[in-house]
């Protein structure tokens, strides 16, 4: 019997353009594909409305549940699938997420990403876990307000898929820690909500709890030289954290 279930595509995007087509017609099972974009400076905007069923909309970006929400509100259709364009949206994915929407059992469908760092699959690393809602009914999910990291809450039953998503996060060590310096300022003004004051303890003693723990407790070590750069790098990040945090409260002095 041929889906009749209705979906709407979401993506919200950033100088996307190398990866954009490629991940557009990994939607084709989609009926729309609406793509919010933050003011990209390369041709993503360009290469995506030349697509048919894509719809795309600029709006300034502040943070990703804010997008990621406004991105939910713009769908036609009840059904939502809401992927990464660096997410790799398989055949088998796809086929997947129709024969599970002919009869849903859940209101929402988390997947397992498998990460993928300069080329390498990384199977440890605290990576081992990573499972994401990525096909959902609208009505039922928001995200949940955090400025970075952020999650779906689906209020309703939840099922897994079997297929494995391919995410190929972070090209190279630039982009990568390009990357985690923009979630870095985030989550400091997330902490300067909370009134959260960063001290030595934070500087000296957060950054190495986190290489260690992320490299020796979840395994970074069996991941080889790349999972000891991930551990530093994450490590770094957590110290650009309450730098970030630091800074924010000697503005206001």
């Amino acid at each position: 019997m041929e889906n009749t279930t209705k979906i709407s595509a979401l993506a919200i995007t950033l100088n996307e353009a190398e990866a954009i087509e490629d991940f557009i017609k990994s939607l084709w099972f989609a009926d729309e594909i609406i793509i919010i974009d933050s003011y990209s400076s390369d041709d993503t905007v360009a290469l995506a409305s030349q697509h048919e069923k894509v719809t795309v909309l600029k709006r300034k970006f502040d943070n990703f549940s804010e997008q990621k929400n406004y991105a939910i509100s713009q769908a036609k259709n009840d059904w939502v699938v809401f992927f990464d364009p660096d997410e790799e949206v398989t055949q088998d994915m796809a086929k997947e997420i129709l024969d599970a929407l002919k009869a849903p059992k859940a209101i929402a469908y988390y997947v397992k990403r498998e990460m993928y760092f300069m080329g390498k699959r990384i199977k440890y690393s605290g990576f081992q876990t990573d499972w994401v809602i990525r096909a959902f009914k609208k009505e039922h999910c928001q995200f949940n307000g955090d400025l970075v990291h952020e999650t779906l809450d689906a209020k309703g039953t939840t099922a897994k898929l079997k297929t494995r998503l391919p995410h190929h996060t972070y090209k190279n060590f630039d982009d990568y820690t390009s990357k985690l310096h923009r979630y870095s300022v985030l989550q400091a003004r997330m902490m300067y909500a909370k009134k959260k004051k960063p001290n030595l303890f934070h500087f000296l003693f957060r950054p190495c709890y986190r290489f260690w723990h992320q490299y020796l407790l979840r395994l970074g070590i069996l991941d080889g030289k790349e999972g000891f750069i991930l551990a530093y790098i994450n490590a770094f990040s957590v110290f650009k954290r309450y730098v970030n945090l630091w800074l924010l409260y000697r503005k206001i002095n």
